[in-house]
């Protein structure tokens, strides 16, 4: 398996598996984003973790500026990349993007 199936791989199963865990929480407590948010700092472990996500999430969408200005815009457009994150979370966004960009070193 090549580096390029594998990030594919991994951001299949990033996207895969938060979803398990958001379809349990609003089969149990409805759709909604307040109640959404509350949950996740409901606790200091959680609001740890919380806190990590959104931090690693933001330095990517730095990172993914940074190298599309450096390489003068042949990276993929980053966009897409934080949609996937703001919708599905960064263990999807970031190796979507990593696929991207080698599919493109690959040409």
């Amino acid at each position: 398996m090549t580096l390029r199936s594998t990030y594919l791989l991994l951001a299949i199963l990033g996207a895969a598996v938060p979803y398990l865990f958001f379809l349990d929480f609003f089969g149990e407590y409805g759709v909604s984003v307040s109640d959404f948010i509350v949950a996740l700092f409901a606790n200091s472990a959680v609001g740890g973790f919380t806190a990590d996500l959104l931090i690693s999430s933001f330095v990517f969408w730095l990172y993914m500026f940074a190298r599309r200005a450096q390489t003068k815009g042949t990276s993929p457009a980053p966009w897409i990349f934080m949609l996937l994150n703001l919708g599905i979370g960064l263990s999807c966004a970031l190796p979507a993007y990593l696929y991207a960009q080698a599919s493109r070193d690959a040409q």
